[in-house]
């Protein structure tokens, strides 16, 4: 009977490798969680909303209101999400006839642009960045426009933390004018905000933007993500989103961050943490088992090592999780740290000087 039902799945979810997230894998294993891209600080809010038995608004005016206050849009153009995740899902749902459409994704970057298209049953066209540079290839973009609908783009990039030149993103969305959506996820904007794309939005119709209160406002758990569009897309994603996707208590947790007072203290912590990267990247050139630290404009930075496998290994039994990132397109030997507190970071480098230390580092072997 079992082998049967496993028989009803559609074929591309049988053979689908779902997301891997840092929760999947086991990252909850350590003290000092290095693998997720949080804010190692937490904020205190408290629900104030005590009454749960109705439905809460499909999309939350107050909240609307707050977040195009914040962002300098009107409140047409946004639509709130469960997470920047959701607004990827219901773009592809939109946009994108199954088995006809396709997207375009650009790795190394996020996984769930891909996932979220062949969970749909959607072509994906995977054109990688520039190896090291990380910047888009337009050329080969622009030879493989038939057939896209959309066109994502991580800036900064996730897990390579480089921000895509301004030139090509308008470049991408004057050749895609009336042909496909660049949709550009600034998931990590607030971490370098005057290279945000939303300024653009009343220039490129076809231009759409992600964005999340997971990272700089330190809300990951309470899954709260907004699309930013021209009026007439976000219409179009309000038919599809289902009904109530925004609890009372997301609602109202995210009401009190967006308040003047609270956006103030966000940004307080943000420049924390960009200092703190900044001193955690020159410490990190100087240890003997580095091979390559890369140029980082979010909260994680991304590293090349020698001996990444026993690196990984050696600090995650000490407690220090992060994230392994060999496996994907032209990462080898790399690994991405989330940016920590002080003393989590300063905790980090003593035990890779201790293992460049052990293993007798002069800095000139490499992995095979």
């Amino acid at each position: 009977m079992k082998n049967k039902i496993l028989k009803l799945f559609r074929n591309n979810i049988q053979n689908l490798i779902p997301y891997q997230s840092a929760r999947h894998i086991g990252g909850m294993h350590g003290n000092i969680l290095l693998n997720a891209n949080e804010s190692p600080l937490s904020v205190c809010f408290k629900s104030k909303k005590k009454i749960f038995n109705r439905y809460p608004e499909c999309q939350p005016n107050h909240l609307i209101s707050l977040y195009a206050s914040y962002v300098n849009l009107s409140c047409e153009q946004i639509l709130v999400t469960r997470g920047a995740d959701e607004g990827i899902e219901l773009l592809i749902k939109s946009f994108c006839e199954p088995k006809k459409d396709a997207i375009i994704y650009c790795p190394p970057t996020y996984d769930m642009y891909k996932v979220s298209a062949k969970i749909a049953g959607v072509e994906i066209k995977e054109i990688p960045t520039i190896k090291n540079t990380w910047q888009l290839d337009l050329c080969n973009i622009k030879s493989n426009l038939i057939g896209v609908k959309l066109i994502y783009i991580c800036n900064p990039n996730n897990p390579t933390g480089n921000l895509i030149l301004l030139n090509d993103l308008i470049n991408l969305l004057s050749i895609t004018s009336n042909q496909c959506l660049v949709v550009v996820d600034e998931a990590y904007i607030e971490f370098s905000p005057t290279d945000t794309m939303t300024r653009y939005l009343s220039e490129y119709p076809n231009l759409v933007i992600l964005r999340t209160l997971s990272k700089s406002f330190a809300l990951a758990g309470i899954r709260c993500g907004f699309t930013l569009a021209n009026q007439e897309i976000i219409n179009i994603l309000k038919k599809v989103i289902s009904p109530y996707p925004i609890s009372v208590p997301v609602t109202d947790i995210a009401v009190q961050a967006l308040k003047e007072k609270n956006i103030q203290l966000m940004q307080n912590r943000v420049s924390m943490l960009n200092n703190h990267r900044i001193w955690l990247i020159k410490k990190l050139k100087s240890i003997q088992c580095v091979e390559k630290v890369f140029i980082s404009q979010a909260n994680y930075v991304l590293v090349k090592f020698f001996m990444f496998k026993e690196i990984f290994k050696t600090l995650w039994n000490k407690g220090i999780i992060l994230r392994n990132q060999h496996d994907k397109k032209n990462l080898e030997k790399c690994i991405r740290i989330s940016i920590g507190t002080h003393s989590e970071n300063v905790l980090l480098i003593k035990e890779l000087k201790i293992f460049s230390k052990k293993n007798m580092f002069s800095g000139g072997v490499s992995e095979k």
